[in-house]
């Protein structure tokens, strides 16, 4: 029986977590996400809000106490941690432009669990979508949360039921429904400003792929952790290369690239590997056809729609 006071889609949400063999408090921790994400991802922003010292000691308690289970297979952490190291629980992996299109385009039903060369983390590997996916765009809760925040700030795509049902309901003001070709769109000008598609999977959405998100540096709170040593994101797979003889030293992709990933050399633009997160950004930005993405399976393994 469903209450009258309880929304549809928290019901359709309850639901498939116990289907899905998931804990009441997971329940509640993803059911906190999601309603107060605004509040929840806004912490890691640079405003300060009233509500700060009430909502933070919240999400401390329920990552801390959410039941977590060590792997052999961890490679992030500790084997024998016996709490989450915070990327398990919630991580993203850069997309190259064509990949982050044919995934909010793909057309067709897919359940599969990504491999851990392409996902090293150990809690959230899997990607569900249904046909057709249903495609949500809400205001990017890292941008809400900064006080001078790149624009737009409606460029975060939530993709699937019950997730994307979830944030409509609960969000109207800052959410609408979408289709596929007005995905791309926001992917492509994303992308022209510079910004990063990433694949954003979270243990309590459902243990899976749910938003691909458009990040910039400055207003990204799972980038800024990155840089602090919380690992939070794992290579696309792909490391960008430079023609040296097209390259002339314009620094359009340097000024793209929001790893700091290139430098100059020589008059010819250098990559910084270790930097690097393969995303392609600075590809699509030269005009000179001087920047590539090659295979780097010492990164990993890139996540390929046309494999799923």
């Amino acid at each position: 029986m469903k209450l009258p006071f309880v929304k549809q889609s928290t019901a359709d949400y309850y639901r498939v977590c116990r289907a899905r063999g998931m804990s009441l408090l997971q329940f509640l921790h993803g059911y906190v996400y999601g309603r107060w994400c605004y509040h929840y991802i806004g912490l890691a922003g640079d405003k300060d809000p009233w509500w700060r010292w009430l909502f933070a000691p919240l999400v401390v308690l329920v990552n801390h106490v959410t039941p977590f289970k060590s792997t052999p297979e961890n490679r992030l952490g500790d084997p024998d941690q016996k709490k989450p190291v915070w990327g398990d629980t919630y991580h993203g992996k850069p997309l190259p432009l064509s990949e982050a299109a044919k995934l909010v385009k793909i057309g067709r039903a897919v359940n599969t669990e990504v491999s851990e060369q392409v996902l090293p983390f150990t809690r959230a590997r899997e990607i569900v979508l249904a046909n057709p996916a249903r495609i949500v765009v809400i205001d990017c809760p890292c941008r809400s949360g900064m006080k001078n925040p790149c624009r737009p700030l409606d460029v975060c795509l939530i993709i699937g039921d019950p997730i994307a049902s979830f944030m409509l309901e609960h969000h109207p003001d800052k959410s609408r429904e979408i289709g596929p070709d007005e995905a791309v769109r926001i992917l492509k000008a994303e992308n022209a400003r510079g910004h990063v598609a990433h694949a954003f999977f979270k243990d309590v959405m459902l243990g899976r792929f749910y938003a691909i998100c458009n990040c910039c540096s400055c207003c990204c709170g799972a980038m800024r952790a990155q840089r602090m040593g919380a690992t939070m994101l794992c290579s696309s797979g792909y490391l960008a290369v430079v023609d040296e003889e097209k390259c002339t030293s314009c620094g359009v992709c340097a000024q793209k690239c929001q790893f700091k990933a290139i430098g100059f050399r020589d008059r010819h633009a250098v990559i910084r590997e270790k930097r690097c997160m393969g995303c392609g950004v600075c590809v699509e930005a030269c005009s000179k056809d001087a920047l590539s993405l090659r295979l780097a399976p010492e990164k990993g393994a890139p996540l390929r729609v046309d494999a799923l």
